[in-house]
């Protein structure tokens, strides 16, 4: 048993409403603050010296100097099982090239598709562990890893063995996911890639989470609703990539039950108002904004319409290669207009509600120890230095990192 402390000040995102907006004021800061963890949970949270008398058995684990804690970050929605890059896309599309155009100069998802097929499981195990110790490093304690640069049966199982692999090399929690809908196949050459998908690949993985892309250049709503109720009768838990380019995805996430529907920049007033009725998390990914120099998803608008908002990296080799969470959120936050305390919930309860995982996102008794600190005295400074200012200290089910 460890007595962690004292902070200058603990934020523990307990008590805040799911849905809806957040003004700052919701947020309980417990001044001069410690934790007591215990076999990698949370036993209890409160003032320093108060849990110094309560639990004097406990070892001390002094903290010294300006210190602000956190739960750990959760980053509900990543790619980064791949290998290579697509610099070349950037600087096309920086040049003023279009997507239809990147694709057909041998761009796009496809490049990458072909570049993680050519790549061993242990590269891409490799590849995933780095890049999740880095986010590690930076407070992000939970990520989910997506398939989706295999695109056929025997890759996809590839590319969700490596993930869970990689799983066994960084103290970080990964949570798989299997994209095996991220676009239709150049090389497909059966009659119903997603039936085949349905009766050969779900069946033969592990991992309990599913997603589709709907667009234009990937799968219409129409293929995509029967495709996700199918997964569903199997067992899955859904999440769609929705609304990024058109709008309608959000629609059929909303029909399918899913968890969460991401992206959304082109969501118009409907799907806005559908979202924030629905038992559904909105995911926001100001990475693949930034990366394609387009509008950000309408956070502010799905948070006064009442909606739950989380804000994810996006991190994968195309549009959103950047990979730094708070950097992002803190930078959509001054466009958007989005409070501290909307930010910091969209980092962490509202993200573990995104990933249907109940025992993380908060500092609060039985709640796993995954916690961070920052070197200041105000937890305002986290988006003030707009994401510069980066953990001194990051535990993970209580061991630190």
């Amino acid at each position: 048993m460890k007595l962690i402390g004292p902070f200058s000040q603990i934020i523990p995102l307990t008590g805040l409403p799911l849905k809806g907006a957040l003004p700052d004021a919701q947020l309980t800061v417990i001044e001069d603050g410690g934790v007591v963890t215990h076999e990698g949970k949370i036993l209890a949270v409160g003032d320093y010296n108060e849990l110094r008398n309560q639990y004097s058995h406990a070892l001390p684990v002094l903290i010294y100097g300006p210190a602000v804690l956190l739960p750990g970050f959760i980053d509900c929605h990543t790619h980064i099982c791949f290998d290579g890059n697509r610099s070349r896309d950037y600087a096309m599309r920086i040049a003023g090239k279009t997507y239809l155009e990147i694709a057909r100069a041998g761009g796009g998802i496809w490049d990458s598709v072909m570049k993680t097929r050519a790549a061993s499981t242990e590269t891409l195990r490799t590849n995933t562990a780095e890049r999740a110790n880095r986010h590690l490093q930076e407070g992000v304690t939970t990520i989910e890893v997506k398939s989706g640069y295999g695109l056929s049966i025997n890759e996809e199982i590839k590319m969700l063995q490596a993930i869970r692999q990689a799983g066994e090399l960084t103290k970080a929690t990964l949570v798989p996911t299997c994209l095996a809908a991220h676009m239709m196949p150049k090389d497909y050459t059966g009659a119903d890639y997603l039936e085949e998908v349905v009766a050969q690949l779900l069946p033969a993985i592990h991992c309990k989470r599913v997603d589709i892309f709907i667009e234009e250049t990937a799968f219409s709503a129409a293929e995509a609703l029967p495709y996700l109720l199918k997964a569903k009768e199997l067992g899955f838990a859904l999440t769609v990539h929705a609304d990024q380019f058109s709008s309608g995805g959000s629609a059929i996430a909303i029909a399918a039950g899913a968890l969460s529907a991401d992206h959304l920049e082109a969501s118009n007033e409907n799907d806005i108002t559908r979202l924030a009725n629905a038992d559904i998390v909105s995911v926001v990914l100001p990475g693949a904004s930034l990366g394609l120099g387009m509008h950000y998803a309408p956070a502010r608008k799905l948070l006064d319409a009442g909606a739950c908002v989380a804000i994810a990296s996006d991190w994968n080799p195309g549009s959103a290669p950047m990979g730094d969470l708070l950097l992002q959120a803190a930078v959509m936050s001054a466009a958007e207009k989005l409070s501290t305390a909307e930010v910091l919930a969209g980092l962490t309860v509202r993200a573990a509600k995104a990933l249907d995982i109940n025992n993380i996102g908060q500092l609060a008794e039985g709640f796993a120890a995954d916690m961070q600190v920052y070197s200041t005295n105000d937890y305002r400074d986290l988006l003030y230095y707009q994401g510069k200012m980066k953990p001194s200290q990051v535990w993970k089910g209580g061991e630190k990192i």
